[in-house]
């Protein structure tokens, strides 16, 4: 399968988004896609590249002032009856595009790899990470692996995520949290109830005060961050005759990037007052950094109004080294992991001519 990323496909960022939807990399299984994208960039002379696991990082050695980086992960939520991709026009003439990952974000990935395979001579130094697993826990992050492994190849001047935006600067990005709430309670036999106390009776107050919870609404630079707090999973139960004793709620928690990952969870503590609240898995947001030249040079290119980005991106890794980061991609967000997941054929050329036009030597 490595073959199938051909030069011709390569050049023609439409044709490469639909070949690379149509190799199947739900996270865990992307060495597949991950194969054929190094054997692409290894065909490149202006390029060097290094593999880490499932995740390929290619960079320009040019000598230029500045270096930016353009990343796209490879992987994607399980597939739902929407493998392999497909295309149709609306009955306004639009061309669409269907298929797991197709928005988000191998419609960007895409752009970033055919950008790194035609673009021999961009004006800035370049580094370009196709990388594993970011649609599952922080710790198998590609992007994660390498600040551990190589966090020199990090850094950067300014690095921009093809994230699905819908072709305008989302800046910035949430934090977000999962933590368990755990109701207990005292086991006993059902026929003799009144001996226990039920736990999964005692969550009904957890779901409660989420049901009742009212998210901030926080502007920063002139994006407006809206936070979420919700339940995802409910645990419980022993047996069908038995009063439970304990009865576990995830949470997740979307919090806008001027509170950090440890004022989040002191949040949640007081929210819960009662129960105890265990932290499974965080990630900090990113502040936006708008007004940082190399952020205010791309904006400028795009022509477009910045908005703020709803949900965890890893601009967040990249903040927290100091380089600022924005999210840019062709998907629309609000198709991301749906079953109808598609996108606008129109919003890949799009992109593709913008970072093209930002990163060529003449613009």
């Amino acid at each position: 399968m490595a073959d199938v990323l051909t030069p011709e496909v390569l050049a023609d960022p439409v044709a490469l988004t639909r070949a690379m939807v149509d190799i199947e990399s739900v996270s865990g299984n992307e060495q597949e896609i991950a194969d054929a994208v190094e054997a692409a960039l290894r065909s490149c002379a202006h390029l060097t590249v290094e593999r880490i696991g499932h995740t390929v990082v290619a960079r320009t050695h040019l000598g230029r002032s500045s270096r930016v980086v353009l990343a796209g992960h490879l992987d994607t939520v399980p597939i739902a009856g929407n493998f392999p991709s497909r295309a149709s026009l609306t009955e306004d003439g639009v061309e669409l595009m269907w298929g797991c990952g197709t928005s988000d974000m191998k419609s960007g990935a895409a752009i970033a790899l055919h950008l790194a395979t035609t673009v021999v001579e961009p004006k800035f130094d370049v580094t370009y990470f196709f990388y594993e697993a970011e649609e599952v826990e922080a710790a198998r992050n590609g992007l994660f692996i390498v600040s551990q492994q190589r966090p020199e190849l990090l850094a950067a001047d300014f690095a921009i995520l093809l994230e699905p935006t819908y072709g305008v600067v989302e800046a910035g990005c949430q934090g977000t949290m999962r933590a368990l709430v755990t109701a207990r309670g005292k086991r006993a036999h059902s026929a003799r109830s009144w001996l226990g106390v039920n736990a999964i009776h005692a969550a009904g107050e957890i779901l409660s005060r989420l049901a009742d919870y009212r998210a901030r609404e926080v502007e920063i630079d002139g994006c407006l961050y809206r936070e979420g707090l919700n339940a995802v999973f409910v645990t419980g139960g022993v047996a069908g005759n038995v009063i439970p004793d304990l009865c576990e709620i995830e949470v997740n928690y979307r919090f806008a990037p001027s509170r950090s990952v440890a004022e989040a969870l002191d949040h949640l503590v007081e929210l819960f007052q009662g129960f105890d609240v265990k932290l499974t898995d965080a990630a900090p947001g990113a502040l936006p950094g708008l007004t940082l030249p190399p952020a205010a040079e791309f904006i400028a290119a795009t022509g477009t109004i910045p908005a703020a980005k709803l949900g965890w991106t890893d601009v967040s890794r990249f903040s927290a080294l100091g380089v600022p980061a924005l999210n840019f991609g062709p998907g629309d967000p609000n198709l991301a992991h749906k079953v109808d997941e598609h996108v606008e054929v129109a919003k890949i050329v799009e992109g593709a001519a913008v970072l093209r036009t930002w990163l060529s030597s003449s613009a």
